[in-house]
């Protein structure tokens, strides 16, 4: 008998994983408290931007046309003990309001409403990034006869699907052989393919994703670190990188200086390690984690100077600001703790008149950001502008014809945040091309 599965949470990590089971084949219920989302869900689209998810989501959910009919969603807990064999739990775990450490209440919710249903016999698997210690102390909430594992996503938004689908690894916190079969039945076609299956214990599987990007924050500071000093010496950080990416040991990925990271992962994942690494009381090996967090931060305050220096030096006041990007990264309508529209609210605060815009995160931006100027191209969100300001690394961006953008421009001055734009053909159409950690020209 094939192993049936559900998944508690359907947002950006839930809704991906259901697709995905389905994909492999699994008959799948999603659940969320939210009966918008599953409104929305069981009809094929999803509450987010993610390249290939509505595709996907099309081909399983059950009563649309041609689809497998493998995957429903529901609001109801009972439906789903009493459907699953495989239960995981997808749900969020953000940063708590004023302080470090990772708020918990949505993973102990989701426990604290699957342990009553759960069968005998079924497995439930945590995916949810959580503080090292937590699937020791939810093990406990569960019924005998129910048992726990742990298996951390690695997502990246942009190429959620194909992550799903084909994990560069899978790991699994276990403390049975069953659990391990069962997980190993569930991932069969992704390690029939080569995924690497790498089986530990509880606090081990826990601690991989934070470790994770906490050394993809540490990559990304580094570089960043790097370009304070080029700028401070005259050298080029773009050049700096491509030496060193050179060495294997190295590795050219994540070495892109700019105005640094954000999104709901690695700020909050960071902060949350230094804070559970305190309460463990090893808070000095996670040390270095501060000065991490605090060269990102500053990136974006330094693109703030670069772009009143770009407009006389003094003030923003009077001076029209334009800005390409509003999510964290491309391919995402993600604007949680976006460097991009961090940086359009610090210089809309000091008097600037910003003006935004974005391929895909244009919603979002609105109800984070109302008070900022939005526009619906490119193209009209730097007319008039005095400087322009790249700040999320879209395609569309670095294929922008820069002689058509300096004929409705004030000023042709652009200040490339994220290193992803030809100088050379910036400044042959007649701009002032500026980048962090390189030279002026």
């Amino acid at each position: 008998m094939s192993l049936k599965i559900t998944v508690i949470g359907t947002g950006y990590l839930g809704a991906t994983h259901a697709a995905a089971m389905a994909e492999l084949g699994f008959e799948v219920l999603g659940l969320d408290v939210v009966p918008e989302k599953i409104e929305m869900l069981s009809a094929g689209k999803v509450p987010m931007y993610e390249p290939g998810l509505e595709e996907l989501l099309a081909q399983h959910v059950a009563g649309i046309e041609g689809s497998s009919g493998r995957l429903r969603f529901t609001t109801s807990w009972e439906e789903v003990g009493a459907f699953g064999d495989v239960h995981f739990v997808c749900v969020n775990t953000p940063q708590k309001h004023g302080e470090y450490a990772c708020d918990m209440s949505y993973v102990d919710a989701a426990f604290g409403s699957l342990a009553p249903v759960v069968r005998e016999g079924s497995l439930v698997v945590g995916k949810s990034t959580v503080p090292v210690g937590s699937a020791d102390r939810l093990a406990e909430l569960l019924p005998e006869g129910a048992e726990l594992a742990w298996n951390p996503e690695f997502l990246r938004e942009g190429f959620a699907v194909q992550d799903t689908l084909h994990p560069d690894r899978l790991v699994v916190g276990v403390r049975s052989e069953r659990a391990e079969k069962i997980l190993r039945e569930v991932y069969a076609t992704p390690i029939g393919e080569g995924s690497p299956f790498v089986v530990t214990d509880f606090p081990t599987a826990e601690l991989v994703k934070t470790s994770a990007n906490s050394f993809l924050a540490t990559k990304i500071s580094f570089i960043n670190a790097m370009a304070e000093v080029c700028e401070a010496a005259g050298g080029d950080v773009v050049k700096l990188a491509e030496a060193i990416g050179y060495d294997d040991r190295i590795g050219k990925k994540f070495l892109r200086a700019g105005i640094g990271f954000g999104g709901g992962c690695l700020p909050k994942d960071i902060r949350a390690f230094m804070a559970r690494a305190g309460e463990l009381g090893a808070d000095q090996a996670l040390t270095f984690l501060r000065e991490v967090d605090s060269i990102n931060m500053r990136r974006r305050g330094h693109m703030v100077e670069l772009a009143r220096e770009a407009v006389g030096g003094d003030s923003f006041l009077g001076k029209r600001v334009a800005v390409l990007g509003a999510t964290f990264k491309p391919d995402s309508d993600d604007v949680r703790d976006s460097p991009a529209l961090n940086v359009a609210g610090q210089i809309h605060l000091q008097g600037g008149q910003v003006t935004v815009y974005d391929p895909k995160g244009m919603d979002n931006a609105r109800r984070l950001f109302p008070t900022l100027g939005y526009a619906d191209t490119a193209l009209g969100a730097v007319r008039g502008a005095d400087v322009v300001l790249h700040l999320t690394e879209w395609r569309e961006f670095r294929e922008l014809d820069p002689a058509a953008l300096g004929a409705v421009t004030a000023e042709r001055v652009i200040l490339d945040g994220r290193n992803a734009l030809d100088p050379v053909l910036w400044r042959e159409a007649g701009w002032t091309y500026r980048a962090m950690g390189r030279p002026a020209a």
